[in-house]
Order: structure tokens, then C-alpha cells, then sequence
């Protein structure tokens, strides 16, 4: 059996649910609705708010549409397949989500790995911040990252299109490249060669840049003044919590993908592979909506209006 045969893939990963699965479609539609209340709050406060209309808003804003993004690739999709007894789906939409969730985490990634290398200058050179992060750059940053995580994605689907595949079954609630990669029965060296490169350019790049800026910010604290700190954990905390909140969920994924983790409960597993995609994109505006004080003050403003 060749891909050309192949026109839908079964996902495995669904259980029965039986009378808890409205229960289930009920908290899954608010939990979605409130990340599209929220993510699109904050983007409209830091774009409506003048005083927000600085590099790391501008960031936030980028990381803000990405959730919405990401969510969207994801949420409507297992809504769909919690209420239906058939749990199938179409070769061109199981790619089409392939790409979606793929391009919401290289975008993440690289995303976490701007804001941090935006505080290093912030933190360690602010006297040449100003002149360093233009709006032009900003712009420019934004854009290059979309899309050169739009091409290295691109990339994984035409690897993905060109495989032979003796199967069709996906243990998963939704579709991963790897669980295709899987199905093949030819040589998947390219695809392999192709996956590691990925994995260096979308996560050992950014964190190592990540990582740097941070001894940085770090050295610049400790030899600083009190003023120095509390402007790092103010700006910093938030980020790094987003950071390991979405590379734990990751690495829950890439571990349930690669090992076989059959002994493992049913619903312990979707839970897992579902945690960086559902998760994130309600961390991250609770996140940052709290703690940054310039957000959280113009949000009570809205309410107190609004009442």
C-alpha cells in the first residue's frame, strides 16, 4: 500500500467515553473559548495601548496570535471527534494539522528565544536598547521567524508526502508526523536525517541562545543594583515559566512518540500529548496578564470602564 491509495488515517487514541463525552466536549469548547478570549484581549490591550507599543509587547503580541494559531489547528478538530463515534480522517487534513501544530511550535520556540535574547539587551544594555530594537527590526524579526518556521515545516510535509505507507492507523487523538513516519514501509533515512535537523534548528538553537542570555542576565544581577534585579524577575519570571511550562509538554510528546508506552493508562497518554498544545495557550496570557504590572494595570482599567 502506497500513499496514493491512502486517502484517510484512523486515530487509535480515542476511548470511550459513553455519558461523559458532552461532559467532555463541554469542557474542552470552554476551555477553548476562554484561550480566544484571552489571547485576543491581551493583543488588542498592547495594540490599542500606546504606552505597550515596546519590543517586548511587540513580542507578546507575536506570541499571543501564535496561541490563538496553534489552538485553532487543534481545538476545533477534537471537538469534532469527541462527539463522533468514527474516529477517521482525510489524508489532506491530517496534514494540514501536521503543519498547523508543527508551525505553532517552531514558532514558539523561536519566539521564547527572542523575548530572552529582548531582555539580554534590555537587562545588560540599556543604553543601546532603544536604538538596538527598532519597530523596523522588531518587524523584521517577527517576520523572518513565521516564516522560516512556515519553511522548515514545509519541508517535513513534502518528506512526509513522498513516503510509502503499509498502514493507515494513528495512535493519537490527532495527527503526528512522527505516527506517519512510523507507517512507513520503505526507507525513512531521509526523513530521519531531515527530523534531527529540525530538531536542532527549532530547540537546541533557540534554548542555547536562551541559555546564554541568561548567564548574562544573571552575571549583570548579581553585580548590580537592587533596581537591576527586580526589573530581571519582573520581565524574566514569566518568560522562564512559559519556557519550561511548553518544553516539558514537548518533551511529554517526543517521549509518548518515540517509546512504546502501551502500559501506560489510556488517558494518562492523551493527556500528555495533548498538555503543550491546550495548555500553553492558556498559560501563557494568565501568565503574563498577572505578572507584568503595565498589562495587568490597563486590563483593570477596561474592567473598571466596562462596569
Amino acid at each position: 500500500m502506497n500513499l496514493t491509495q491512502v486517502t484517510y488515517f484512523t486515530l487509535a487514541g480515542y476511548f470511550e467515553t459513553r455519558v461523559f463525552k458532552h461532559l467532555l466536549f463541554l469542557i474542552l469548547l470552554c476551555l477553548y473559548v476562554f484561550i480566544i478570549v484571552s489571547n485576543v484581549l491581551l493583543i488588542v490591550v498592547i495594540c490599542m495601548t500606546r504606552s505597550l507599543h515596546e519590543p517586548m509587547y511587540l513580542f507578546l503580541c507575536s506570541l499571543f496570535v501564535n496561541e490563538l494559531y496553534g489552538s485553532t489547528g487543534l481545538f476545533p478538530f477534537l471537538l469534532l471527534h469527541v462527539l463522533s463515534d468514527i474516529h477517521t480522517v482525510s489524508l489532506s487534513l491530517c496534514f494540514l494539522q501536521i503543519y498547523c501544530v508543527y508551525s505553532y511550535t517552531t514558532i514558539e520556540f523561536f519566539t521564547l528565544a527572542i523575548m530572552s535574547y529582548d531582555r539580554f539587551l534590555a537587562i545588560c544594555y540599556p543604553l543601546q536598547y532603544s536604538t538596538c530594537m527598532t519597530f523596523n527590526r522588531i518587524a523584521i524579526l517577527i517576520a523572518i521567524m513565521w516564516l522560516l518556521a512556515f519553511l522548515i515545516v514545509t519541508g517535513t510535509i513534502v518528506c512526509s508526502l513522498s513516503l510509502k505507507l503499509c498502514g493507515n492507523i494513528i495512535n493519537n487523538v490527532y495527527c503526528v508526523n512522527y505516527s506517519i513516519v512510523k507507517l512507513s514501509c520503505g526507507d525513512t533515512t531521509p526523513n530521519n536525517i531531515y527530523g534531527l535537523f529540525v530538531t536542532m534548528v527549532v530547540v537546541f538553537v533557540p534554548l542555547t541562545l536562551i541559555l546564554f542570555t541568561y548567564v548574562k542576565i544573571l552575571k549583570v544581577c548579581f553585580s548590580g543594583c537592587k533596581q537591576i534585579r527586580q526589573k530581571a524577575v519582573s520581565t524574566c519570571t514569566p518568560h522562564m515559566a512559559s519556557l519550561l511550562n511548553f518544553s516539558f509538554g514537548v518533551c511529554f510528546e517526543v517521549l509518548q512518540s518515540r517509546f512504546d508506552m502501551s502500559s501506560a493508562p489510556n488517558i494518562l497518554r492523551v493527556i500528555l500529548s495533548l498538555y503543550f498544545i491546550t495548555c500553553q495557550p492558556l498559560f501563557n496570557p494568565l501568565m503574563y496578564g498577572l505578572r507584568l504590572s503595565k498589562i495587568r494595570h490597563v486590563c483593570k482599567c477596561l474592567l473598571r470602564f466596562d462596569m
